[in-house]
């Protein structure tokens, strides 16, 4: 069996995203957040390692925005992202989503 390395509580969603990195500006949709990081379906190519920026549809219509590293890559499915450097504004913004 795989051991989970998360500490964080993650939770489905299906929220509308935005992100850029290296490969210029792509849409998906977030299907998993927790506070330390988040599943980003969309089937733009990024690089594990690469930074990018995500832009998160909260269900206010508002956008937040963090940056993260990506730590998985699926071809055609998605990314998985680990967020850095989280300013006390975008972690109450994330709790409030995960909820």
């Amino acid at each position: 069996m795989t051991e989970d390395r998360r500490s964080d509580k993650r939770v489905g969603t299906n929220l509308p995203a935005r992100w850029s990195g290296v490969a210029g500006n792509q849409e998906g949709r977030i299907e998993d957040l927790s506070l330390g990081g988040c599943f980003v379906n969309a089937t733009g190519r990024v690089e594990v390692g690469e930074t990018v920026i995500v832009e998160i549809r909260q269900p206010s219509g508002e956008w937040l925005r963090v940056n993260g590293k990506v730590t998985a890559f699926h071809i055609g499915i998605g990314f998985g992202l680990m967020f850095s450097f989280l300013k006390e504004d975008e972690q109450q913004a994330l709790r409030e989503l995960i909820i």
